[in-house]
């Protein structure tokens, strides 16, 4: 950690409340609009419809094997809907935490509410849930993600504030629970080697963390009330460059949800800026003419999204060279774009795909995802496509249509005929009935 982190978190250490206990406070004190409980159940949503997708994959079917061959409670419970939300790359993130705060704190929420919970209960603890997640990820600092997966390792803390609401927990046992969620925190990147499944573990583990904590803090289990600033804290032990005052900055912003991004197309966060330009460019070129590609865009994109051959689906879906590609080529980037046919089609203009880190990206990351696509053509001619956000952020957002009609796509991709019915019928808190085929139940 810094020397002025060091500072920071020295002169805090004085004060009379700890990071947690202001994190606390501050979430509990801001007031809730019917517009504010709107979003959260249209993030619900988009979270839930990621779910239902996500169990017509081969790592879905093995985490409802799992789940099959086992009592479920409510932590297993959000552990697998957590999973499930995460594997299809298409669920919501805190771009300034990097965080994908739907996969930890909806299945909190849904683990521990049934039908007849008051539905602003429910999204209520969503809005709490989201602001603990992004706030301490903003907080970790950048040199954490590097080698820790922040979804992974703040993930905790929202699903514990989550859980603390719908429990009704009080001000001390909401502390425990988050001090307990927080000595959890773990996540490796290393699962990006070879395209393995860790991923979706991190977000299940995450989920179903804040859930556990959050159980024993209401039978008087206690936790670690400097859990984050503490001299071994979570900061001292995993973030380098932490900057613990962004927990409690800038108390009476909107929701932090509402500055959540929601995702268009089912690969990592990093690509989408890239493929927005380059399928504005696939609708003014023949993909035959290209002669070169160059991306640029900024540092963190590059260093989890420089994968020249794909070898494997996942892999692809971490690749900006593969989705760049396949998006000239095809014109298109949905739920078919990753696998061995779609990297054998891309491969050839793959090869072709220059990466580089640049201006105004590098600097403007991470309040703002952005990148460029520029191709050469073989006569010589040049076409640039510069996209300063990604489609999705707050500066360039899917409107309500467009986010029920990617809730539609997802619960069709998984086999549910009444899609459209069900996403017109959801108005309160949605759920899932963790079955096969998938069904699920709109509030009303």
């Amino acid at each position: 950690m810094t020397t002025v982190a060091k500072r920071r978190i020295s002169h805090r250490a004085k004060s009379a409340r700890t990071l947690t206990e202001g994190l606390i406070a501050l979430i509990r004190a801001k007031p809730v609009t019917d517009a504010d409980l709107a979003a959260a159940a249209l993030y619900s949503l988009d979270a839930i419809a990621c779910a239902a997708g996500g169990m017509r994959t081969d790592p879905g079917r093995k985490l409802l094997a799992w789940a099959a061959n086992r009592p479920m409670d409510a932590g297993r419970n959000a552990f697998l809907l957590g999973g499930l939300i995460h594997i299809l790359e298409i669920d919501d993130l805190h771009r300034g935490g990097v965080v994908h705060p739907g996969c930890v704190v909806v299945p909190a929420v849904h683990a521990l509410t049934d039908a007849k919970t008051d539905p602003r209960l429910a999204l209520t603890a969503v809005l709490h849930g989201f602001e603990a997640v992004a706030r301490v990820g903003m907080a970790v600092g950048p040199a954490h993600y590097k080698v820790w997966h922040n979804t992974a390792t703040c993930g905790p803390f929202g699903s514990a504030m989550a859980a603390a609401a719908i429990l009704g927990l009080d001000e001390a046992q909401t502390l425990n629970a988050l001090g307990n969620a927080g000595t959890q925190s773990s996540g490796l990147w290393q699962f990006l080697a070879t395209g393995a499944m860790s991923k979706h573990l991190h977000a299940g583990r995450a989920a179903e963390a804040g859930v556990v904590a959050a159980e024993l803090a209401a039978q008087g289990f206690t936790g670690p009330p400097a859990i984050l600033e503490g001299p071994q804290g979570f900061f001292a032990a995993a973030c380098p460059d932490a900057d613990p005052d962004a927990v409690l900055r800038a108390p009476n912003a909107p929701w932090q949800l509402h500055t959540t991004s929601i995702k268009p197309w089912p690969s990592c966060r990093h690509t989408h800026p890239a493929i927005d330009a380059a399928l504005a460019l696939s609708r003014q070129i023949d993909p035959k003419a290209i002669a070169q590609v160059q991306v640029t865009t900024y540092q963190a994109a590059l260093d989890v999204c420089n994968r020249p051959q794909p070898a494997n689906e996942y892999a692809a879906k971490f690749s900006l060279q593969h989705c760049v590609a396949y998006a000239l080529a095809a014109n298109k980037i949905d739920f078919d774009s990753f696998g061995e046919s779609a990297r054998a089609l891309a491969a050839p203009l793959a090869r072709d795909v220059k990466l580089r880190a640049g201006e105004p990206y590098a600097s403007a990351y991470p309040a703002a995802w952005g990148g460029e696509v520029a191709v050469t053509l073989k006569d010589g001619a040049r076409h640039v496509e510069i996209r300063p956000h990604a489609k999705g952020d707050p500066e360039a957002p899917l409107d309500r249509g467009e986010i029920l009609a990617k809730a539609a796509m997802l619960l069709e991709y998984a086999g549910i005929d009444n899609a459209a019915d069900v996403v017109a019928k959801t108005r309160g808190f949605p759920r899932l009935e963790l079955t096969d085929p998938p069904r699920i139940a709109g509030g009303a």
